[in-house]
């Protein structure tokens, strides 16, 4: 099924097996032994490597580029799931390397999101009901347990591992090689074991515009929450009562006190 008026040249690889309830847009080129199953939907100038598997129920967006050997939107790997019909959603400009595995939602949250701009490098794994946010990079290795949610701007270093149900607030970045178990707030680089506060994302907020100002406030609001003396309670009220005048604090605040996991 075409989408739009007066499609563009499609290019499909006659290896390539694609179920004719596949909705395909313009400019498409899908390569050899790549399989589409049913109730697929493929935005304009997305671009399929070789010996991929789209799984029924998912839809990818527009300018795409995925590699070779990975497998979207497949069962999830979790013994509750009984079948039922769940999804997959890849945003637009999403670039997809080697042997990336995503797999679809469950019955507790109905789908998998991965937003628009992201950068997935070989072998990462996004596990059911994640939500992985816009413009984040999940290097080499990277895995998400189950209903795992990544906030926009997020950097993940190679062979992270995050347990499941755990949050990574926006513009937040964990080095490579480390775990986290509990929630990792906005605005700061976290590394070691047991994963901990190393300082805020300077250079990462910088580069996307955040003032001098606003991050002399973000470093102050995580000073005195990680390294000051006072326990975490009084920290969120020094905080709240010095600090909360912006909305990058208010940002921070928020996301402590709705931590379910609690804070690394």
């Amino acid at each position: 099924m075409w989408i739009g008026q007066e499609p563009e040249p499609i290019s499909i690889h006659p290896t390539a097996i694609i179920s004719s309830k596949v909705e395909l847009g313009q400019d498409i080129h899908i390569g050899p032994y790549t399989i589409i199953e049913d109730d697929v939907k493929i935005g304009n100038g997305t671009s399929i490597g070789n010996h991929n598997t789209i799984c029924s129920g998912t839809t990818i967006g527009k300018d795409c580029l995925i590699s070779h050997n990975t497998s979207i939107g497949e069962a999830p790997q979790d013994l509750k799931y009984e079948g039922e019909k769940t999804l997959t959603f890849i945003g637009d400009n999403v670039l997809i390397r080697e042997s990336v595995t995503i797999n679809r939602g469950t019955s507790a949250f109905g789908k998998t999101i991965i937003g628009n701009n992201v950068l997935l490098m070989a072998s990462v794994h996004i596990g059911h009901d994640c939500i992985v946010g816009e413009n984040t990079i999940m290097a080499n290795l990277t895995t998400l347990g189950g209903h795992v949610e990544i906030g926009d701007w997020v950097n993940l270093g190679g062979g992270v591992l995050v347990h499941q149900f755990v949050k990574i607030g926006t513009q937040s970045m964990i080095g490579g090689g480390f775990r986290a178990v509990q929630d990792v707030p906005p605005f700061i680089i976290a590394g070691g074991e047991p994963l901990r506060f190393v300082g805020i994302n300077k250079i990462g907020l910088k580069r996307r515009g955040f003032s001098k100002e606003v991050r002399s406030l973000i470093k102050k609001a995580y000073r005195t929450y990680f390294i000051s003396k006072l326990n975490r309670g009084e920290a969120i009220i020094k905080i709240k009562s010095e600090l909360s005048n912006t909305k990058e604090i208010q940002k921070i605040i928020e996301f402590i006190e709705n931590s379910d996991r609690g804070i690394i």
